[in-house]
């Protein structure tokens, strides 16, 4: 592992920073409960409800910190990020509250009321092929003709500690819990979850979420070395990416578990979410309730905190009309 120097791990005081920072431009999101989740489970579920966020997504926190931590000089050139959608989308909304640039690349493939979003916050959208490698490529040639600077969706300090402001207002809104589950990616929100809570919640177990047909993370974690895919193919757009060297080190060193479930499991916990609770969420989100149903008996009698991440749905083409 690369040392600490040389990774620029965010520390806690960089999460309280971040929050004093993009409070004016984010929501402090409700959590809910649902007694049927709970009666279901065995367990009290307390949801860490993102789909509510301002552009509907928990990355608006990192995004947020990032665009309005530059200098003027920096940010007159703007930012440029590549992303599947809610990264690009968030980073496209920060940058229009402060009034600079935003070029972001996305795959073709993203969802269509993604890229619509992207277009509304007034972001400008490279299309690239659905590939880490075609991402890289195709960004890298952006940034070059803009100058921009680079927000990196998940592998950035600036970003894991606005994300870590999600978990810090989770504790404050609860008595506290037993395990968190989020989903995991590129590893964004779990890094910034295990930042917040190795500092004030040590005692609460960590859970990384992650579907069968991307699971990286998963093998990662079990190899104790970064198992990088391509190109997966999921349901959970957001969680196609895989870690990268500073989202590593907090889930090899803060994450408890990493638990999958598969492409139907995922559809089934996001439709019983929508017919439940009321409430839009997205494929990537429901990866966490789809593994706490899978393995009840893990979290028979706990009191679980569950981050639905986000909201950014293509009405159009929900999965289980297909």
């Amino acid at each position: 592992m690369k040392d600490t120097v040389e990774l620029n791990i965010p520390t806690f005081e960089d999460v309280v920073a971040a929050h004093e920072r993009i409070r004016p431009h984010i929501h402090r999101t409700p959590v809910l409960t649902s007694s049927y989740f709970n009666d279901l489970v065995g367990a009290e579920l307390f949801f860490k409800c993102e789909n509510f966020q301002k552009a509907g997504a928990f990355k608006v926190r990192g995004a947020s910190n990032a665009v309005f931590g530059l200098d003027d000089e920096m940010a007159r050139k703007g930012v440029a990020t590549h992303s599947s959608g809610n990264h690009a989308l968030s980073l496209s909304y920060a940058a229009g509250r402060r009034g600079i640039p935003c070029n972001v690349v996305m795959p073709r493939t993203a969802p269509e009321a993604k890229k619509a979003a992207v277009r509304g916050y007034g972001g400008k959208i490279t299309e690239c092929e659905p590939s880490t490698t075609s991402r890289e490529e195709v960004f890298a040639q952006v940034q070059a003709e803009t100058g921009a600077e680079f927000v990196h969706p998940y592998n950035d300090p600036r970003v894991i500690a606005g994300q870590g402001t999600c978990s810090r207002e989770f504790m404050e809104q609860t008595d506290g819990v037993d395990m968190m589950v989020a989903p995991i990616g590129g590893g964004g929100m779990i890094s910034g979850t295990c930042l917040t809570l190795s500092n004030i919640a040590p005692e609460v177990e960590i859970i990384a979420a992650e579907p069968e047909q991307a699971d990286d993370a998963y093998r990662s974690f079990k190899a104790g070395h970064i198992i990088a895919d391509d190109a997966p193919v999921t349901i959970a757009d957001g969680l196609k990416v895989p870690l990268k060297e500073l989202t590593w080190h907090f889930v090899s060193n803060h994450v408890t578990d990493i638990l999958t479930a598969s492409e139907r499991e995922i559809i089934d916990a996001m439709k019983l979410t929508w017919q439940r609770m009321k409430i839009v969420m997205e494929a990537s989100c429901a990866v966490p309730l789809a593994t706490i149903l899978k393995n009840k008996d893990k979290f028979a009698g706990k009191r679980v905190g569950v981050i639905i991440t986000g909201g950014n749905v293509d009405l159009d083409t929900l999965p289980w009309l297909k």
